[in-house]
């Protein structure tokens, strides 16, 4: 519908911030002491808090049963089954191993008669190490989900976490296709290391295992073939055909029956140890050696699991609390230490895996354990023939999801490109970096980024919307017109110390005249003017101390003549010599006049060019916050203005801001809050009700 000219008619009185603040009785909002509600004790509090560490006694008493049950059995059994051969987390199991080969190298292990490794001794020292890493590990994040160290995540962008999980599922693409391949590769870790990784798999490829990359293959095409089925039968299906369990159970039935180890040399999961090893404290004397790897390892688990989270959380719309995630993933870590295990993360494949064949809640994790717990306890032999190629494959298939994410590219591209950037950087950083400097580099190019488009606003001069009290920029909007004698600046950022000194200068260019030159000008003429003031003044001394010392009387003033002078007398040189005191002096007596009156160091009288307006309205609606170089630079602006005659204020400031402004003593006797208005309009309005002309002293400025 088309809009019509006066649909709505307002009538107020124009209002700066004094008179809002005495029609709407504005006071202080006393703070309350955080520390009172942390000591309070009710039922409901403690309720609270108990859901709050325990999430589960929400969830679990309004479990679906009928609707969750079959598909979180199933993915739980299909994770249990791909968890056997490996570790959680590709990327983690590295770094772990990194550390455990850097204290414990095979060069301690050496035999005297035939320098070969004790294996066993090697083995029981690395367990040791790797079991009080996450013990440590353990504590550092429990202790950082206490302190609530899980606001991190709010720096945590989309894009940026979209550039890192596309990152990490490409190394882990990479770390697979070893798998794929039967290739033996070595271990590597740090800067670079899955580009290391890379270029040997394609230097060995000539030694690939036909037999293993064909097993890799067939199962990758059922796979594909199961899911487009289940796309494709949705509507029809109860329940997603569970590929994964089928696949895994059948190429273990297969690998068993055919003896593909044997003929084909496709490797196999091979001797799965049986039963649990008792519990044994940690080694705290290796705690020191342990603890900058610790925390590493800690924040990178942590960033890996809450990425995940996020990803999920956004695509089924669910919140992720980032503190209860490092509770849950430290305690876990804790408690598994204490039983030799090595440090753990969420992993993306089997968390893709989980989420393609049904799984819905942490049922499926928890049938997922069990599962393990027997297959460890006594069902581990069933696996033994397990090809990795076919698990390889699963997680590959798998990957599809998040390697989808690149078509990000083309639509941040359209969108928004400093998102793109921050994207691109991300996943550069994590894959030439690793995951850790990734991630730190990553977070600390988004945040740079960020101070980098505050330094750089759009900076504009508005101009009224026809018969409406809006004002928008000039160069966007053709029907904005400004306001005759009245210029109107606005910032799209807040004003603080890394752009206060652009704002400064991109207003003076705005308004189309250079103040400081101005400025400048106008204070060399008035030296000039009161250097010549005080010239005349001293050849006037000079003329009556000269006529003194002669027995002559001269009094120069405006009304004396060369008569009155040759009344007395003097000779004709003498006359001329008066004659020419009395020209000096009728200029001092001028310049005098001139200082004395209230336009005798305006522009006009000094010859220099005015503004073609009279006043200054600062749009300061987008100011969030104010320190102290903004409030240098707003009295500033107020100064430099005033000197080339242009009065000065300020409109839609908000009230935060306004108790930072009188905070800071912003407001004095030439700068109080009636300079302030609630809008651009009432400050527009009043301008043109009170042109100033010429300069006023700064007490009738305040008194408007």
């Amino acid at each position: 519908m088309e809009l019509r000219r006066r649909d709505y008619h307002v009538e107020r009185p124009l209002l700066n911030q004094k008179q809002l603040e005495e029609l709407g009785r504005w006071s202080s909002v006393t703070g309350t002491h955080q520390w009172r509600t942390w000591l309070q004790c009710s039922h409901a509090r403690a309720r609270a808090l108990l859901l709050q560490y325990l999430p589960v006694l929400a969830w679990l008493p309004r479990y679906p049963v009928r609707d969750w049950l079959l598909g979180d059995l199933l993915s739980g059994l299909s994770v249990a089954i791909m968890q056997l051969p490996q570790g959680t987390f590709a990327v983690m199991s590295v770094m772990v191993g990194s550390v455990t080969e850097s204290l414990a190298p095979d060069e301690d292990f050496l035999q005297d008669l035939n320098s070969t490794v004790n294996e066993t001794a090697r083995d029981a020292a690395r367990v040791q190490l790797a079991s009080a890493l996450s013990v440590l590990v353990g504590l550092f994040q429990v202790g950082l989900g206490l302190v609530h160290f899980g606001f991190v995540v709010t720096y945590l962008s989309e894009p940026l976490v979209h550039g890192y999980t596309t990152a990490a599922s490409v190394q882990v693409f990479i770390s697979q296709l070893k798998y794929v391949f039967g290739l033996q590769l070595s271990s590597r870790s740090g800067p670079l290391s899955i580009i290391y990784t890379l270029l040997e798999v394609c230097w060995k490829l000539p030694q690939s295992v036909v037999g293993t990359m064909v097993t890799a293959l067939v199962a990758g095409v059922v796979l594909v073939v199961v899911k487009l089925l289940n796309d494709k039968l949705q509507q029809h299906l109860p329940l997603p055909i569970p590929g994964e369990l089928l696949t895994l159970i059948g190429a273990t039935g297969i690998s068993y029956g055919v003896g593909l180890k044997h003929r084909f040399g496709v490797d196999v999961v091979g001797d799965i140890p049986a039963g649990l090893i008792p519990p044994v404290a940690p080694n705290s004397q290796l705690f020191a050696k342990l603890v900058g790897n610790a925390f590493a390892i800690a924040v990178v688990g942590f960033a890996i699991a809450i990425s995940l989270g996020k990803i999920f959380a956004l695509r089924h719309g669910y919140r992720v609390d980032s503190n209860q995630e490092l509770v849950a993933l430290g305690l876990s870590n804790l408690i598994g230490g204490v039983f030799q295990c090595f440090p753990v993360s969420c992993s993306m494949s089997r968390s893709l895996v989980q989420e393609s064949t049904g799984g819905n809640t942490q049922v499926a994790g928890a049938v997922s354990s069990l599962f393990i717990l027997i297959i460890i306890v006594k069902l581990g032999e069933l696996f033994q023939d397990l090809p990795k190629a076919v698990l390889a494959a699963a997680i590959i298939v798998n990957l599809k999801g998040m390697l989808m994410q690149f078509t990000d590219i083309c639509s941040l591209w359209k969108a928004n490109r400093m998102d793109l950037l921050i994207w691109l950087v991300t996943f550069v950083a994590t894959i030439l970096l690793n995951l850790d400097l990734g991630l730190a580099a990553a977070v600390a190019f988004s945040l740079l980024l960020v101070v980098f488009r505050t330094q750089l606003p759009h900076y504009s001069i508005l101009g009224q919307v026809p018969d409406t009290d809006i004002y928008r920029d000039v160069a966007e909007y053709s029907e904005a017109r400004e306001v005759p004698g009245v210029k109107v600046f606005r910032s799209s950022a807040t004003v603080y110390f890394a752009n206060a000194e652009l704002y400064s200068d991109t207003l003076k260019q705005k308004c189309g005249i250079d103040v400081d030159r101005l400025i400048s000008r106008k204070k060399k003429l008035l030296k000039k003017k009161e250097l010549k003031l005080k010239r005349l003044l001293k050849e006037e001394k000079l003329q009556r101390q000269a006529a003194a010392s002669k027995g002559t009387s001269v009094s120069i003033n405006a009304n004396t003549s060369i008569r009155d002078i040759e009344s007395n007398n003097m000779e004709g040189s003498k006359a001329k010599q008066v004659s020419a005191g009395k020209e000096l002096e009728d200029t001092a007596a001028s310049g005098q006049e001139d200082a004395k009156a209230p336009d005798g160091s305006t522009l006009k009288a000094l010859g220099l060019p005015q503004p073609d307006f009279h006043s200054l309205v600062l749009d300061l609606g987008a100011l969030s916050f104010v320190d102290t170089v903004c409030l240098k630079s707003l009295k500033n602006i107020f100064r430099d203005f005033r000197e080339i005659e242009v009065e000065v204020y300020m409109a839609a400031c908000h009230t935060p801001v306004v108790t930072q402004l009188e905070a800071g003593h912003f407001f004095d006797a030439s700068i109080t809050k009636q300079h302030l208005f609630a809008s651009v309009h009432d400050a527009v309005v009043f301008a043109l009700q009170h042109p100033r002309s010429g300069p006023v002293s700064p007490v009738s400025v305040t008194q408007l």
